[in-house]
C-alpha cells in the first residue's frame, strides 16, 4: 500500500515514518515542504496526480501551543484551513480512496469538564486561546465527511487526538506545547542552579497527554481496520492529571530537586480536556506506553538532540 504522510518532518509524522519502517505493507510518500507547499492547490493537485497513494494521513499543521496560538491566530487558522482544504479537495478530484485526517481535541466545546464524546463537536463555544486552530480543524474534518457522504466509495475519516508529546516535539518555548515547555524550563533550572520554576495558573487545571509513539500505532493500526473505524475517532487514554502532576513528574525524572511557583495572572486555557475513549475501546485499541516511559523517552531526546 502507497502511503502519503503530510507534515512527515514534524513530531506525529516523523514517529509516523518510524512506525511504517518496521512494517513491510506499506511503501512511504513523505515530502517536504520545499518539495510540496500543502497551501497551493495546484501543486497539491499536481503531486497527488502524479503519486497517486493509496491513502493520505493527513498530519500536517501549523502548531504550537498557548503563546503561539495567542500570538498568531490568522496564521493559525489560514494556513491549517488551507492545508486541509487543498489534502481532501486534491484527494477528492484525483478520486484517492481512502483518507485519515488528524483532528484535534481544540475542536471540542470550551468549559466541557466531563469526556468528550465525538457527537460533541460544533456542539458549543470554542476554547478562545486556539479557536483559530481548532475552527481550521473543525473545517477539515466536516469537509473529510462531505466528501464521504457525497461519494460512498471515497473514505475520509478523522481521528481525534488528545495532547500530544514526544520524540521530535518542539522544545523551544515561542513554540512548545505544555510538556516540552516544561522540560525545557527544568533542564534551564539544573543548569543554572534556579531553587524555583514557574508554573502558569495555579497548576490545578487537568490535561490528557499521550506518548506521540502510541498514536502511530493507532494509525496503522486504524489503517489495517478502515472499514470499521466511525467518521470521526477520539484516540486518547482514558485519564489525564492536574498541571502540577506533570510538572512534578518531570522533575522526578530530571532529578530536579527545586519547588514550584504559580502565576495565577497567566493564561491556562481550559479547566479540563479529556477525550471520551468509548468508540476507541470498541475499535479494539488501547495506548502503550506509560506517563513515566514517554517522559524518559521525550527527554532522552530533548537531552540528546537539543541540549549543547
Amino acid at each position: 500500500m502507497k502511503v502519503l504522510i503530510t507534515g512527515a518532518r514534524g513530531m506525529v509524522g516523523s514517529n509516523l515514518v518510524e512506525k511504517a519502517k518496521e512494517l513491510p505493507q506499506f511503501s512511504l510518500l513523505t515530502p517536504t515542504r520545499d518539495e510540496l507547499d500543502l497551501r497551493d492547490f495546484g501543486a497539491t493537485l499536481s503531486y497527488f496526480q502524479r503519486n497517486t497513494p493509496d491513502i493520505i494521513i493527513h498530519s500536517a499543521g501549523r502548531v504550537g501551543g498557548i503563546q503561539a496560538n495567542i500570538r498568531e491566530p490568522v496564521s493559525f487558522l489560514v494556513d491549517n484551513m488551507d492545508m486541509g482544504r487543498n489534502v481532501v479537495l486534491a484527494a477528492q478530484q484525483v478520486g484517492i480512496p481512502r483518507l485519515l485526517n488528524l483532528g484535534s481535541s481544540c475542536m471540542y466545546p470550551r468549559n466541557h469538564e466531563e469526556p468528550m464524546p465525538e457527537s460533541l463537536v460544533m456542539k458549543g463555544e470554542l476554547e478562545p486561546t486556539n479557536e483559530g486552530y481548532a475552527l481550521a480543524k473543525i473545517m477539515t474534518a466536516r469537509l473529510s465527511d462531505y466528501v464521504t457522504r457525497e461519494n460512498d466509495q471515497l473514505e475520509y475519516k478523522t481521528a481525534i487526538p488528545c495532547n500530544l508529546y514526544g520524540r521530535y516535539d518542539k522544545f523551544s518555548p515561542e513554540h512548545s506545547h505544555l510538556i516540552p515547555a516544561i522540560i525545557h524550563k527544568m533542564h534551564q533550572a539544573i543548569a543554572t542552579g534556579q531553587s524555583e520554576v514557574e508554573i502558569w495558573g495555579d497548576g490545578t487545571v487537568r490535561r490528557e497527554f499521550m506518548y506521540a509513539e502510541d498514536l502511530a500505532e493507532f494509525v496503522f493500526y486504524a489503517l489495517d481496520n478502515f472499514e470499521s473505524m466511525p467518521s470521526y475517532l477520539n484516540v486518547g487514554l482514558g485519564e489525564d492529571y492536574f498541571i502540577n502532576d506533570y510538572y512534578q513528574t518531570v522533575a522526578e525524572v530530571m532529578e530536579y530537586r527545586g519547588s514550584f511557583t504559580h502565576d495565577v495572572t497567566k493564561p491556562v486555557g481550559m479547566k479540563r480536556k479529556m477525550v471520551d475513549i468509548s468508540l476507541l475501546k470498541d475499535f479494539g485499541w488501547r495506548h502503550r506506553f506509560s506517563l513515566r516511559e514517554g517522559l524518559r523517552n521525550t527527554i532522552d531526546f530533548y537531552r540528546k538532540n537539543w541540549v549543547s
